[in-house]
C-alpha cells in the first residue's frame, strides 16, 4: 500500500484572499515503511512574503524570487502522488491550498476523501491532550521536532514518524508479516515455531495438583471438557 506523507508552507492562512503555497515537501511510504523517495519544491508565490509567515518558515522574497511558480510544478506534483492516500496533519488546511493552486492552473483537484488526517487520529487516541505535531513528537520521543523554523520536507519526515506511532508503532504489523527481507529459518525458508526440546516443569506442587484433580472429579467428573477426546 502506497501512501504519501506531505506538508506545505504558505504565505498565510487563506488562498482566497491572496495567499499561496511557497513549499511542498512529501515522502513515500510503502506498507507504512519510508522508501526514501521524496518530492520537494520551493515555489515563487508571486507576491510579497508577510512578516508573520516569514517568522514561521523563514522563506523570504529574495530566496523565493528565482524559484518555479506553481504552474511549473503542479503536474509534477500530481504525477508524484498518483492516486495514493495523502497523510497530512490538519489536512483541511493543506488540501484547501493545494486544490486552490491546482484549480487556478486548470489541473484536477484532489478529492478530500484521499486525505488521511492525523490530527483527528491523535485527538481520538489521546482525548483532551494537545495534538499539535510538536506535542505528539514530545509524547512519542521524536527528537528532531526541536527546530527553529518550520519546513515542509522536514515536517513531512517528522509527521511520518508520528503517523507510524499513531497506527501502532514503528512496526505496525508487529513483525507478524513475512517478506523477502525477513530472516527465515536455517534453510532460508519461512521461520516456523518449534517445540521445546525439554518441556518446562509444572509450577504446581504435587499437593496442588492432587487437590485440583480431586476438585474436578467431585464437581465435574466425566463432564470435564479436557477429558473428552
Amino acid at each position: 500500500m502506497r501512501e504519501i506523507v506531505l506538508d506545505t508552507e504558505t504565505t498565510g492562512f487563506d488562498p482566497f484572499t491572496g495567499d499561496h503555497i511557497v513549499e511542498i515537501g512529501a515522502l513515500e511510504l510503502e506498507g507504512h515503511v519510508p522508501t526514501g523517495v521524496q518530492f520537494h519544491e520551493y515555489i515563487n508565490p508571486e507576491r510579497a512574503m508577510p512578516d508573520e509567515a516569514f517568522q514561521v518558515h523563514g522563506l523570504g522574497d529574495d530566496f523565493l524570487r528565482d524559484k518555479p511558480k506553481f504552474a511549473q510544478v503542479g503536474q509534477k506534483f500530481l504525477d508524484f502522488i498518483e492516486d495514493s492516500t495523502l497523510v497530512i496533519h490538519n489536512a483541511a488546511f493543506d488540501m484547501k491550498f493545494l486544490n486552490a493552486e491546482l484549480k487556478w492552473i486548470g489541473l484536477p483537484e484532489i478529492p478530500m476523501v484521499r486525505a488521511l488526517d492525523t490530527l483527528p487520529m491523535a485527538r481520538k487516541k489521546f482525548p483532551g491532550s494537545p495534538a499539535s505535531l510538536d506535542a505528539l513528537c514530545r509524547r512519542f520521543g521524536i527528537t528532531n521536532f526541536e527546530r527553529d523554523l518550520h519546513g515542509a520536507l522536514l515536517d513531512s519526515e517528522i509527521l511520518a514518524e508520528v503517523y507510524l506511532e499513531l497506527i501502532g508503532g514503528r512496526q505496525p504489523d508487529f513483525g507478524l508479516a513475512t517478506s523477502s527481507s525477513s530472516k527465515g529459518g536455517a534453510d532460508g525458508g519461512e521461520w516456523k515455531p518449534q517445540p521445546r526440546p525439554n518441556p518446562l516443569p509444572s509450577r504446581l506442587s504435587e499437593a496442588e495438583a492432587e487437590t485440583h484433580k480431586a476438585y474436578i472429579a467431585k464437581e465435574l467428573g466425566d463432564a470435564a471438557l479436557w477429558l473428552k477426546s
